[in-house]
């Protein structure tokens, strides 16, 4: 988090942030005024900081140094090379998978994860864009919820998006995602559901940005920048697709017995469209 948000941030806090980067075990010994001092700022900069990296308090910041401090020294993202192994291939991009995924599950606000829970729980309808990459996990998204009688909408044509975004209301949810959370199109478009009064939620990499500064409520996925070699957007894809799995679980269990007769009843559906099929092919 520190170091994703390290070039953003106004010069006192970055100063306080390369200190706990630098310094991150005696950090953990130190009262938000001793930090200061040692930062050579204050500890009003450090509270802000503490806001800045959306944590509750100076003692939430310690928690999280602390718990990065037991953890096992990881490899990284590593990217692939030329001419690599098949096996060396499986084990690069299976120890990112489970990396973005751990740092996702890390980043995640309880708080934050509840209300967007409540939200969809109440909407009418729920309508979820992205452009490109994060376009495959609006589709994603939409196929989840239409399974539990969630009425939902994914959008790839931009124009259809801001069509029908200008109809929503207080009762509709409008989710962008993206990535970057610099797509300048995703954040025209929550502005306009805000406009039109709409719950509007984001779901980008951790930190302020154009998109998430849209939002009512925001969801972050891991802030690790992406191995060079991101066909597909291999990281960020498995993050926002983790995430979207945490909402939809989520809206599930708070209405389990009506969720599981919904999933009984469209899987029966697509048996019998396979039977039908099967019966005309003899």
């Amino acid at each position: 988090m520190l170091t994703e948000m390290l070039h953003k941030l106004p010069p006192s806090e970055s100063k306080i942030a390369k200190y706990i980067l630098q310094n991150p075990r005696e950090s953990l010994s130190l009262t938000a005024s001793e930090l200061g001092k040692q930062s050579k700022t204050s500890s009003a900069a450090v509270i802000r900081l503490c806001k800045s990296l959306d944590l509750k308090s100076f003692q939430d910041l310690k928690l999280r140094i602390a718990g990065d401090l037991q953890k096992k020294d990881e490899q990284g993202f590593r990217d692939i090379e030329p001419n690599e192994s098949t096996v060396s291939i499986i084990e690069k991009m299976t120890n990112n998978s489970i990396q973005t995924i751990r740092e996702t599950a890390e980043l995640l606000s309880l708080e934050e994860l509840s209300k967007a829970v409540s939200v969809i729980q109440k909407a009418n309808t729920i309508h979820f864009f992205g452009v490109g990459a994060s376009n495959i996990i609006a589709q994603d998204a939409q196929q989840k919820f239409l399974r539990i009688n969630k009425s939902a909408n994914a959008f790839s044509d931009l124009h259809m998006a801001a069509t029908v975004i200008a109809n929503a209301n207080e009762n509709d949810v409008v989710v962008g995602i993206s990535f970057s959370g610099q797509t300048i199109e995703v954040a025209k478009l929550l502005d306009l559901a805000n406009h039109k009064g709409a719950m509007t939620i984001s779901l980008t990499k951790y930190g302020a940005s154009l998109v998430s500064d849209q939002a009512d409520i925001r969801l972050y996925t891991s802030a690790t920048r992406e191995p060079a070699f991101r066909s597909g957007a291999t990281s960020s894809r498995i993050a926002q697709l983790h995430m979207i799995d945490i909402l939809f679980m989520c809206v599930a269990s708070q209405q389990f017995e009506e969720t599981v007769k919904h999933l009984d009843e469209t899987r029966q559906a697509i048996d019998f469209l396979r039977e039908n099929i099967k019966s005309r092919q003899k």
